[in-house]
């Protein structure tokens, strides 16, 4: 029912009510009708009222109709019934639209907080976030990253459900997280203590938004959810070049054609690092697991929590404490402490011998010796003969000896 239908039953219900009051009203004045003079050839027959209001006439005058006046309590009686109707219709009337408002109102609120609810849920859509991120990389603008609700990466994630689970590294896991259809990411957890987590996490996070290369890993967003800290990345489909050459399929998906392109790919990566960064950056972490494949095996740095600048002047800079991975750190850094660019150049080196030879950095010999790939390999290649024999078995048949030699 519409206000007017209200407003026109209201009408017509106060207008009943005086049309009975005005009737009530009507039916019960005295009237009273005066004696005129009748005319001498009509004779009035004599009519009498009995009442202990008449008074006596005159002997001399003839006797008048008159008409007797009503009590007063029957008027009385109506006008009460009628005001009593009225008021309890009035009252009704209040009371309905009092009613009325209340419901309104409260569903009134109710549709604000759904508005808001709907609003909340457009700001967590999938579809939405990943416009998002693609007007972001569409930008190009440094410094341009996405603050992400924990939320969003919770649902994302399943919940950091186990099974979505891509890797774990030294401070934490990296999980697969689906933001719609068309958008995957990788969200990475820094879990550790306080203080490791807050230096390497603000480090990487600096280091991204202002370096995009297409061998570097992009930074879709990040997100500060109390102690723990998110930083969200592209989706790299084929995982890194450690699972690949190391996984279950111990390569084979690798042919000798993929991993000199992985190669190249590596090399530019560090070429923009190393020249075209002012003032360069040293990774200071490279290795087979920091090096991520997409779908087309294109691959790109990663994990750049211990990057570091070289400076404008010089390229050396000296560093307390070891910090790299065992196999991939240079012997220089571990004898004097001293970091260069040329420490990321040996790191590069030990991932070419993974790519040719397929073995990990360090393999344990025995419970007591471990062996490094570089000291197992170069005593290989003082015999250009050997090469062939040291050479991935995966690869053999897709490789050309000529290029090997090369």
């Amino acid at each position: 029912m519409n206000v007017l239908g209200l407003l026109l039953l209201m009408w017509a219900l106060l207008n009943t009510s005086l049309f009975f009051l005005l009737d009530a009203r009507g039916e019960s004045t005295p009237s009273t009708i005066s004696a005129s003079p009748l005319p001498k050839k009509h004779k009035p027959k004599p009519m009498f009222l009995f009442s202990s209001k008449m008074q006596a006439q005159s002997p001399g005058m003839p006797l008048v109709p008159v008409v007797e006046e009503v009590h007063h309590q029957d008027l009385n009686k109506k006008i009460l019934i009628a005001l009593v109707v009225a008021s309890t219709l009035l009252g009704g009337i209040v009371l309905f639209f009092s009613c009325f408002w209340i419901y309104r109102l409260k569903k009134s609120r109710k549709c604000r907080a759904k508005s808001k609810g709907d609003d909340v849920a457009k700001r967590h859509s999938p579809s939405l976030i990943g416009d998002k991120f693609n007007l972001l990389r569409m930008a190009g603008k440094k410094g341009s990253v996405a603050v992400m609700e924990y939320q969003l990466l919770q649902a994302a994630t399943n919940n950091f459900r186990e099974d979505n689970v891509l890797g774990q590294g030294g401070h934490g896991c990296v999980y697969k997280a689906r933001f719609s259809e068309k958008l995957l990411a990788a969200v990475k957890r820094f879990e550790g203590e306080a203080q490791d987590i807050g230096r390497e996490f603000e480090n990487e996070l600096n280091w991204l938004t202002k370096i995009q290369h297409q061998n570097i890993i992009s930074l879709l967003g990040y997100c500060l959810h109390g102690e723990t800290r998110f930083l969200v990345y592209e989706m790299m489909q084929n995982g890194s070049l450690e699972s690949q050459l190391h996984g279950p399929t111990h390569g084979s998906a690798l042919t000798w054609h993929l991993r000199m392109k992985i190669a190249v790919d590596v090399a530019r990566g560090l070429e923009y690092l190393h020249e075209h960064c002012n003032p360069p950056v040293v990774h200071r972490d490279l290795k087979s697991s920091n090096i991520l494949l997409d779908s087309s095996f294109n691959a790109k740095l990663s994990d750049f929590g211990l990057a570091v600048t070289s400076g404008i002047q010089s390229k050396n800079i000296e560093l307390s404490g070891t910090l790299g991975t065992l196999g991939y750190v240079a012997p220089e850094y571990l004898l004097d402490g001293k970091l260069t660019d040329k420490s990321d150049v040996y790191a590069f080196g030990v991932v070419l011998l993974e790519l040719l030879i397929g073995r990990k950095p360090v393999e344990q010999m025995s419970p007591d010796q471990c062996q490094s790939i570089v000291s197992w390999a170069m005593p290989q290649f003082t015999d250009r003969s050997k090469l062939p024999n040291i050479v991935d078995p995966v690869i053999k048949d897709t490789m050309d000896l000529k290029h090997l030699y090369q």
